[in-house]
């Protein structure tokens, strides 16, 4: 009888979830099996993690016994709701509450939830700084998460706390450089000049994770601010220069203009990338890139990551 532990993994055939699936299986010397856990068992996204190892089984956050079944006899969870998926904190909330019943109902042994911090702790919604987002939030997707954590904690629930940042996956999803109108590419953002802005590939949060699971107790209760780089505005478009063979510029784009743009989460960005400027140093400086290396040292630059991303940039 094997004695690999079970990690259920929440969301496995999503960026996050799948990340934290794959970095398990390409690591069968760790002593832990995957359950990936997914709305659609049968669906490509699925079928390859199956192909590579993994059991997968139906779970459903809007159907809870589907989520106590699926962490049944599992060691531990991987954890992570998706905002983006209906844009509602108080959806991501109930979600948040299905996971924490069900890990607590089970006796998963560790959970590793993966969080950001909730704004409001430096910057509460009376600041007149940044307009107030669903009736009581500056970031909805990072307010609704961090007031979570304590959902875990009151529980009982064995967990560390992850908490995530900017993805450099982003700058393929809309962020990235565009070409203006002299012809030069351009990186417009809502980040004032001189400013950090924490970055992180996706897939280090999973390999962050299998970090955490294989120290186990020693970070039962701890939370670990997780990024790959940090770099101002100018920075990211020096190096995005150098990966994409063409000259580069930064434009800071002020909060307000940027929240007045239009397109879907235009306001939450604008709070998001404030939140970052005015909370450098709470929020960058806490997050070690020494200290997370000895965690993982596989975690990736940006410049590591933008030598494998960089021929997936479109440009025009």
């Amino acid at each position: 009888m094997s004695n690999e532990k079970v990690i259920a993994v929440a969301g496995a055939t999503g960026a996050q979830g799948g990340g934290a699936a794959r970095a398990i299986l390409a690591n069968p010397e760790s002593g832990f099996t995957v359950r990936a856990l997914t709305r659609n068992p049968d669906s490509p996204a699925a079928r390859e993690l199956a192909a590579l190892g993994a059991e997968v089984v139906r779970a459903d956050f809007h159907d809870e016994p589907t989520v106590h079944k699926a962490f049944e006899g599992a060691y531990g969870a991987f954890l992570v709701t998706n905002f983006w998926a209906h844009g509602s904190a108080a959806k991501e909330t109930e979600e948040i509450n299905v996971l924490v019943r069900a890990a607590k109902a089970t006796g998963l042994r560790h959970v590793v939830w993966s969080t950001l911090e909730d704004t409001r702790e430096l910057l509460p919604v009376d600041d007149d700084r940044m307009p107030v987002l669903q009736d009581k939030y500056n970031v909805p997707h990072f307010d609704a998460k961090g007031e979570a954590n304590e959902l875990f904690t009151q529980a009982g629930v064995p967990t560390t706390f992850l908490n995530t940042t900017f993805f450099f996956q982003g700058f393929l999803q809309g962020l990235g450089p565009q070409r203006a109108e002299d012809g030069v590419l351009t990186l417009n953002l809502p980040l004032e000049e001189g400013k950090l802005l924490a970055g992180v590939d996706v897939a280090d949060i999973g390999r962050t994770a299998l970090a955490v699971f294989k120290r186990g107790e020693e970070f039962i209760g701890a939370a670990v601010h997780l990024a790959g780089d940090h770099l101002t505005g100018a920075q990211y478009a020096e190096k995005l220069a150098a990966a994409l063979g063409e000259p580069v510029r930064f434009q800071s784009v002020p909060y307000d203009v940027y929240r007045a743009l239009d397109f879907p989460g235009a306001e939450e960005f604008g709070n998001m990338f404030q939140y970052y400027g005015d909370f450098d140093q709470e929020f960058t400086g806490v997050r070690d890139l020494n200290r997370l290396r000895e965690l993982n040292p596989a975690l990736k630059s940006f410049d590591d990551w933008l030598a494998e991303n960089a021929s997936r940039f479109e440009l025009n």
